[in-house]
């Protein structure tokens, strides 16, 4: 693994209880830096803030977040602010397929899924990482500095019969987005870009789909991409989305 300096620099984390968000967190903190760490479950944030501050102590805090509900990001800007003073990283990691994260019934087509399992997707997919830029940007501008990095994904580009929300919400829609926060961002000092994973080895079942690679992302390999965009050396990159696909979209 690469390593950068983030001393003195402080990310805010979302989704960050489990996954690649807490293995982010892991690197950041090793590499210097300081997390606010949110996920919905009070329980594994917990754990995974204590698990954190064993690398360095007070290097991180939890705050319980429902992505889907603005003041409740914007009470994570404002404790970042409170305990450390800004923010220079914004990774929304919190999200997923909606069949699956709400235990859709197996075989159900698309009109027959209740709409309400879509509009959590879209909530959770799109909205929660729009209102984390629109709120975190306001400390951002204050500073004239920082860096925020969307989490996208293959489904964006291949589509998706069953999980239609979650493949609009990480496609264009993330596209759009991420070019309109580092057009507004620019003037700032601001960036923002995209990393879009194919399959990555969080869950077993990754490790089924194909690639031109033959072989699922390791999750470091992940991190260690937003790692190099949170970096100096990421600091002429804004404004795009990269496919870390293996070469599915290829096939």
């Amino acid at each position: 693994m690469v390593q950068y300096d983030f001393s003195g620099q402080v990310a805010v984390i979302s989704g960050a209880a489990s996954g690649m968000g807490l293995l982010f967190c892991r690197c950041y903190v090793e590499m210097g830096g300081s997390v606010v760490m949110t996920d919905i479950s009070k329980e594994a944030l917990d754990a995974a803030v204590c698990e954190i501050n064993t690398i360095r102590a007070s290097s991180a805090i939890g705050v319980v977040c429902d992505v889907r509900d603005y003041e409740q990001i914007c009470r994570v800007r404002d404790e970042a602010v409170r305990v450390f003073g800004r923010i220079d990283l914004l990774i929304p990691f919190a999200g997923g397929a909606e069949t699956r994260m709400l235990k859709v019934t197996p075989g159900l087509e698309f009109p027959d899924i209740p709409i309400d399992v879509y509009d959590w997707s879209l909530e959770v997919n799109l909205r929660g990482q729009l209102y984390f830029d629109h709120a975190v940007l306001k400390q951002m501008r204050e500073q004239k500095s920082g860096t925020i990095l969307h989490i996208g994904s293959i489904t964006g580009e291949e589509g998706c019969g069953s999980n239609v929300g979650y493949a609009t919400s990480k496609s264009a829609a993330m596209n759009g987005l991420t070019k309109s926060i580092a057009k507004y961002g620019a003037k700032y000092g601001i960036r923002c870009n995209c990393v879009s994973p194919g399959p990555v080895l969080t869950r077993a079942a990754m490790a089924n789909m194909k690639t031109l690679m033959g072989r699922a992302a390791e999750p470091q390999e992940i991190v260690d991409m937003l790692l190099y965009l949170a970096s100096p050396k990421g600091a002429f990159i804004t404004g795009i989305n990269i496919l870390m696909d293996g070469g599915r979209n290829l096939l």
